[in-house]
């Protein structure tokens, strides 16, 4: 009797899992296994071990509580596991990221040697990293020529959920990992949720999503993704649900086109995961010290006293994610505003995103510190004031998030400072000037580009 390890990891539903089918179809029984690394379980924020905790107890829930968890080095551990079960092959999605590539050569070198053999039919992406190059055979570096060759890729229909699965039974396991305290809201996770969510979004409000993504306020962004991120659901499941010839379709259709992109640049340059894509400005000067931390941390906390700024890392601690016309300009007022690293924003933001993802969160800051492969222009610097004013335009956005200013009117909202007696007790004035800090920028970009 043939058996296989199934390894989850970024694929945490039965729905459209062609691992699990390949598995199934391959062997007469399987052994679903999900291995909690100290490597990437230690690393991450608590709100994405909240949100994997969970995500895994639904899953185990879906295999009549037959999911296998063990901790240690995946190399170590599915060595040891599949000798124990006699497993003669490990079934697992691919990863793009440095060290989950570096993870998955150890494993596979572990279990070759051992007389395995190893498979990897999927992965997270819509387009697999690799799939579509330039005509020359490299990589995209910009996203619209990427995009029209992703658009012509034949993505796979989804597959349905197997109507039968044949686990072995009596295989020890360490159970879930406990769920930290957290404090912000965070989604429901789950393979059950994520199809809820889709469904809300591509009932409701993906029609207007050209229109309407940019407006905080509203909220009409899908909120899938963080079930992206987990593989709680599959792009291609989306995807075959869409009507690419309207507008709000096939705009949502180029953001996950944007999460692929980002996946393919980190598969190719696997360092631009921390350092600039772009090394000519990776001597840009930075404003680093005393003075330095206190500016970072009166950005992470949402008290720079640009009330657009605020809101949105306001939005990070209390949801655990942040909208993206507000993540850009963050982004851009500690890059370009206060001077600061991009690296010590992406960190924070890894560190409280329950979305984080590395190769779409690192590659977003390069995007807007100027340093990445299709990037805004260095001198492409986010006015605070002219994107509350333009996307939260009666301020419910900051009102939401800033209470301090619940009660200030539409008109002033944007500049409390303005106000006759000044911000209203307990904000403060704005930390810096923009103008004069947009000008700083500048300078400091001309001195490593001229």
């Amino acid at each position: 009797m043939s058996r296989a390890l199934v390894w989850f990891r970024r694929d945490l539903r039965l729905s459209d899992n062609p691992t699990l089918r390949e598995a199934i179809d391959a062997s007469d029984e399987i052994v679903p296994v999900f291995v909690v690394d100290p490597s990437l379980w230690d690393a991450a924020g608590p709100n994405r071990r909240w949100f994997l905790s969970g995500s895994l107890a639904e899953l185990d829930e879906s295999l009549d509580r037959r999911l296998v968890v063990r901790s240690g080095p995946p190399a170590t551990v599915l060595r040891a596991l599949a000798a124990e079960v006699d497993a003669e092959a490990v079934y697992h999605a691919a990863d793009v990221g440095p060290y989950g590539r570096e993870r998955d050569e150890a494993v596979r070198n572990a279990l070759e040697n051992d007389g395995r053999s190893v498979h990897t039919p999927d992965g997270p992406y819509a387009v697999a990293p690799g799939e579509v190059c330039t005509k020359s055979g490299d990589t995209y570096k910009v996203f619209t020529p990427f995009y029209r060759a992703w658009s012509e890729v034949d993505v796979p229909e989804p597959i349905p959920r197997p109507r039968r699965i044949d686990v072995v039974d009596g295989v020890d396991s360490e159970g879930i990992p406990e769920a930290p305290e957290v404090d912000a809201s965070l989604p429901d996770p789950g393979e059950e949720a994520a199809g809820e969510q889709a469904d809300r979004f591509l009932r409701s409000a993906v029609d207007a999503y050209d229109d309407r993504r940019d407006y905080p306020a509203s909220d009409e962004t899908s909120r899938l993704s963080v079930y992206l991120k987990f593989g709680a659901i599959h792009p291609r499941q989306l995807l075959a649900r869409l009507d690419r010839r309207k507008p709000g379709h096939k705009t949502f259709a180029q953001e996950l086109a944007w999460r692929d992109f980002y996946a393919h640049v980190l598969h190719r340059w696997p360092e631009s995961a921390w350092s600039a894509w772009n090394d000519k400005l990776a001597d840009i000067q930075l404003d680093t010290g005393s003075e330095a931390d206190e500016a970072f941390a009166a950005w992470s906390e949402g008290r720079t006293g640009y009330p657009f700024i605020d809101a949105g890392m306001r939005q990070l601690l209390a949801e655990g994610w942040m909208h993206n016309r507000a993540r850009m300009a963050t982004a851009s007022f500690l890059v370009k505003d206060l001077h600061l690293d991009w690296t010590r924003g992406a960190r924070w933001f890894l560190h409280h995103l329950v979305d984080g993802d590395i190769s779409s969160n690192n590659h977003g800051w390069q995007w807007a510190a100027g340093t990445g492969t299709d990037a805004a222009p260095y001198f492409r610097i986010f006015n605070p004031v002219r994107q509350s004013e333009r996307f939260d335009p009666d301020g419910e956005y900051i009102r939401r998030w800033v209470p301090e200013l619940a009660d200030v009117d539409s008109s002033e909202i944007h500049e409390p400072w303005k106000r006759p007696d000044g911000p209203p007790p307990g904000y403060p004035e704005p930390m810096v000037d923009h103008a004069t800090e947009r000008d700083e920028a500048l300078r400091r970009y001309e001195r490593v580009t001229s």
